[in-house]
């Protein structure tokens, strides 16, 4: 089955010269749920406003659902739902409304009772009545989500949905989402709220300086990057470490009272037994064990210094 969205050697350069994207490909397949990761400016907007025809690509191809969104954007928008960072809504109309039009411009029949549900999904249906201007900022952000869904899109953009918005709507937003995925709507979001992107996407896209660093499926990508961190307690502080135990991955924490042993639980050897019998050998009284893994935005920090951000 062909991507739903295919994105080929994209680039966008401003007029004045700056290069936002550099040539980008990325394919996403249906029914799957993709986070783009990046630091500010890294291009994660611009890439979602080229394949929702918001901006004019410099070159390269984007389609949609077999629809080049420049050649045939109608098709391909038709197939869109978009909910950006910027709050614009008519301020003097009421929720219902708002959402009602945005249906309408994309030539859906009326279907009260499917939008009612949106509502009551987002938790606006008691604010159906009421006009933008009255909301908080919390309940805006709520009725761009419920427009962005009035036209039972394929694919679904989210970028920073939850940004500086309450838990309550986080919760309602990816109680969405997740039932977006069980009908097979395809949803690709931009998030600073790493540990959301771990927890709801099936692949991770880094994105850095205009070009994609790697998308890879996130339980892969945290095999493959992710640490292991074994820690020491120690009965007591010790002070510069001794001949015998100087090795790579090996530091001493600040106050001397635990050790901190960095490895790769997929190498042939993690080095943990020699340690152990090094530490032995040493003198030094251990008081406790324990183990953590690398997370995810451990991971994108390391891969973004890579790339020199």
């Amino acid at each position: 089955m062909p991507p739903i969205v295919s994105v080929k050697d994209l680039t966008k350069t401003y007029p004045g010269g700056f290069t936002a994207l550099s040539g980008v490909s990325l394919d996403i397949e249906e029914g799957e749920i993709i986070a783009l990761l990046g630091p500010n400016g890294a291009g994660k907007t611009t890439l979602i406003s080229a394949i929702c025809g918001i901006t004019m690509p410099s070159g390269g191809t984007i389609e949609v659902g077999g629809h080049d969104v420049v050649r045939d954007y109608r098709r391909a928008r038709d197939l869109i739902g978009l909910v950006p960072q910027e709050i614009a809504l008519e301020p003097f109309s009421t929720v219902w409304n708002n959402v009602r039009f945005t249906r309408g411009l994309f030539d859906r029949p009326r279907d009260d009772a499917y939008l009612e549900g949106l509502l009551r999904d987002l938790s606006l249906w008691d604010k159906r009545d009421a006009k933008v201007m009255e909301l908080s900022g919390g309940m805006k952000r709520r009725v761009l989500i419920a427009k962005a869904l009035s036209h039972g899109p394929r694919v679904l953009f989210l970028d920073e949905p939850t940004a500086g918005v309450d838990v309550e709507l986080r919760k309602d937003m990816w109680r969405v989402v997740e039932r977006l995925r069980e009908e097979g709507v395809t949803i690709i979001l931009t998030t600073h709220y790493i540990e959301e992107a771990e927890a709801i996407a099936d692949r991770i896209g880094v994105i850095s300086r205009g070009r994609i660093m790697l998308v890879e499926r996130t339980e892969e990508l945290m095999r493959r990057l992710g640490k292991k961190e074994l820690r020491i307690e120690l009965s007591e502080p010790v002070g510069p470490l001794p001949d015998g135990l100087r090795r790579d991955g090996l530091e001493r924490a600040a106050d001397g009272q635990a050790l901190i042993y960095t490895y790769d639980t997929h190498a042939e050897r993690t080095g943990i037994t020699a340690l152990l019998a090094d530490l032995q050998a040493s003198g030094l009284q251990l008081a406790d064990l324990s183990t953590s893994n690398s997370s995810l935005e451990e991971i994108f920090v390391g891969l973004v210094k890579e790339d020199g951000q």
